[in-house]
């Protein structure tokens, strides 16, 4: 390996690592405009020009120069300090002098380098020359004026996104960045783009003029709108969240989040339920109640039914500590009706590596050959998708999808939409694949039939077949786009013995064998047509949607940012979602209320405290008190040996900007949903 000397700094280096690459490592600062850790090199922007002795006789670009043995560098020399001077002066020529007004303020790589590196004057006296601004979609806010041409947007759309809309166009002055044609950015990592604009030429639209970075209180925290879990933080003023960017976690999200993740954000404020509802006997409408009318209530509805009369649902929003109340509150009533695959998915959860993403999502980056079923990652985990892409991109690996044949953003060959594909391959490729490291990912739609259990058992027995899972690698993966499901799998919120899962549970509301079913956070279901009028609904959640509309009593909860809780992302590993701010109202977090409930009815469920409660968690699933931690599965047998559906795998109904209540909630998402004309057989499906 290359040995080289970095302003008096000798370091030794793999072959090919950068100049700047080099000096990042032992903490030397190169400024940079164009270069990015992931993105290609392009060399533009010449601000990170340093002195190498011996080499040209002039600066060079550090980000394009790789350290050969012997190499000695200057970063800070005299030549080194005229040089970045000389290039930011260039790059002030026509920006334009809004610094105070501009809403990139505060958190500028070109105003902090320039007062870092630049000159204190400026020779140019002629017109500063302006840029017509683009409209790149209901996400973006555009001022090309400011733009100075580094091409990070260009080449993320193009390399990470997949979706290589914008480019440079036009030559010397007259240069710019933009859309050949008018279109809009149609990617779900737009917002991605904004991070990576070194200047207040892209910024966001959702947050322009509404805050400014140093008035916020930042909580660091976890999404909750897929089953990826990315790492992120909340900014919010107040008990207002103003909005949501990503945080750096390699094995997880890296350093970005979806649209979905970042934009939904201003859902939390609209259609929340902040006081308890009751449905008036009269009118049939809901009305407001104190807590104590509604405990009362509901203590007359259980009063003298048996435990198979009662049944609860866990939706995709439930975190790990209300589910363990939930299920332990249906325990003290004699319930074994249980469910939180409320999709209406069918797969076995009796065996851990059956339900989860056993590679892990960083796995991805070791695959070798990719197998696709029943999925549309781009939709259900779009970081996920993004790294599907780079496997290609970079490695050429190949990659192949059995379902409805969708944009992926990337190259594959289709093999059928049925589940007959994935047989045929399985007997053309038995014991014959080559590749060492293979893949399969499978997504809830090839579980949303009745004979979901016969697919999970004839995928199980696939993965050994073609070499998925073997010694010191299993491939096997199931990716969920509920951020709640893997954790409320892990504790066993599933039907206890003898007792119903989520169909025969909505079946036994409309024969009237289900009297009392209690829903936390379940809104990913038409809680008005599916669950019939004889039962008695109690529905705890945030948002007046689905669940909340079909309740007789209607319990205000906290969002996901309003409490301390823990979540299991698809791939089992725990993670804490941490309070930014306040619930409003009379809201309350969801095991407090279960706990509420419990001591009215006289059956106090044995926890006053979240510490408590965490510590009946921890006693019995103890890999769940690993915090950021995977707890390995162990393979085993799953599914059933039953006859398989010729029907083809479904698509995805509920696209992409409105899958929960929070973002149905959500006016940007909605403005997404207009503009880019998705959601369609969703809404229609709603109504």
């Amino acid at each position: 390996m290359p040995k080289v000397t970095i302003n008096n700094m000798e370091i030794e280096v793999e072959q090919g690592t950068s100049i700047l690459q080099a000096a990042e490592t032992i903490g030397v600062e190169i400024p940079r405009f164009c270069y990015h850790d992931r993105l290609s090199v392009p060399a533009n922007c010449r601000m990170c020009l340093v002195e190498v002795e011996g080499g040209p006789p002039k600066p060079v670009a550090s980000c394009a120069m790789a350290c050969s043995d012997g190499m000695v560098v200057k970063t800070e020399s005299e030549m080194v300090k005229k040089a970045r001077k000389g290039v930011m002066e260039m790059l002030l020529i026509n920006h334009p002098l809004d610094c105070p007004i501009c809403d990139q303020g505060g958190e500028c790589d070109l105003q902090d380098q320039a007062y870092g590196y630049g000159f204190d004057r400026s020779r140019f006296h002629e017109n500063k020359r302006a840029v017509k601004d683009k409209d790149l979609g209901p996400l973006i806010k555009t001022v090309m004026t400011r733009c100075i041409n580094c091409t990070r947007c260009v080449r993320f759309a193009e390399e990470i996104a997949g979706t290589p809309v914008l480019g440079q166009f036009n030559r010397g002055e007259d240069a710019e960045i933009g859309t050949y044609i008018n279109e809009i950015v149609n990617t779900e990592l737009s917002g991605n783009l904004v991070d990576i604009c070194p200047v207040g030429a892209l910024t966001s639209k959702p947050y322009a003029f509404k805050a400014r970075s140093w008035e916020l209180e930042k909580t660091e925290t976890i999404d909750v709108h897929d089953a990826v879990g990315s790492n992120i933080r909340v900014d919010s003023r107040g008990r207002e969240v103003m909005r949501i960017l990503p945080r750096l976690h390699e094995e997880v999200n890296e350093e970005w989040i979806s649209d979905r993740s970042r934009y939904s954000y201003d859902g939390l404020a609209k259609s929340r339920l902040d006081r308890p509802f009751v449905r008036d006997e009269e009118s049939g409408k809901l009305r407001e109640a104190d807590w104590n009318e509604a405990f009362d209530l509901i203590k007359a509805r259980l009063s003298g039914l048996k435990g198979e009369e009662i049944a609860a649902f866990a939706g995709d929003l439930a975190d790990v500590e209300s589910v363990v109340a939930l299920k332990d509150f249906m325990t003290s009533l004699g319930s074994p009706n249980m469910d939180c695959r409320t999709d209406g998915a069918y797969f076995d959860e009796t065996k851990r590596a059956g339900y989860l993403f056993n590679s892990g999502i960083s796995g991805i980056d070791e695959a070798d050959a990719i197998l696709l079923v029943g999925t549309n990652p781009r939709h259900e985990a779009t970081i996920i998708n993004a790294r599907i892409r780079r496997a290609w991109l970079e490695r050429k690996i190949p990659i192949s999808l059995v379902g409805e044949a969708v944009d992926l953003t990337y190259p594959y060959v289709h093999l059928g939409d049925f589940p007959k594909s994935v047989e045929n391959l399985v007997k053309e490729y038995a014991g014959k694949v080559k590749s060492k490291k293979p893949m399969m990912i499978v997504g809830m739609n090839a579980f949303r039939r009745p004979d979901g259990q016969a697919i999970h058992g004839m995928l199980q027995e696939a993965a050994e077949d073609l070499g998925i899972v073997k010694k010191g690698w299993n491939g096997f993966n199931i990716l969920h786009d509920a951020a709640g499901r893997v954790g409320a799998l892990d504790v066993g919120f599933v039907p206890q013995k003898g007792g119903k899962g989520f169909a025969d549970i909505l079946a036994g509301t409309k024969d009237g064998s289900i009297k009392v079913l209690f829903m936390l956070n379940a809104d990913e279901f038409n809680a008005r047509v599916n669950v019939g009028w004889k039962t008695f609904v109690v529905y705890i959640g945030h948002h007046g949607d689905h669940g909340a509309q079909r309740a007789d009593v209607v319990l205000p909860s906290a969002a996901y940012t309003e409490k301390d809780a823990l979540y299991v992302n698809t791939e089992g590993r725990v993670q804490m979602a941490k309070r930014a701010v306040s619930p409003p109202g009379d809201a309350r977090v969801d095991w407090t209320i279960l706990r509420a409930i419990s001591n009215h009815i006289d059956k106090p469920l044995p926890y006053d405290s979240q510490h408590e409660l965490r510590d009946r968690v921890f006693e019995e699933w103890p890999h769940l008190s690993k915090i950021d931690q995977i707890e390995l599965a162990k393979w085993g047998k799953f599914g059933k040996k039953t006859r398989i559906q010729k029907d083809a795998f479904a698509g995805n109904a509920l696209g992409y900007y409105l899958t929960n209540a929070i973002c149905r909630a959500s006016p940007t998402m909605n403005k997404c949903t207009q503009a880019f004309k998705q959601d369609i057989e969703y809404k229609e499906a709603a109504e």
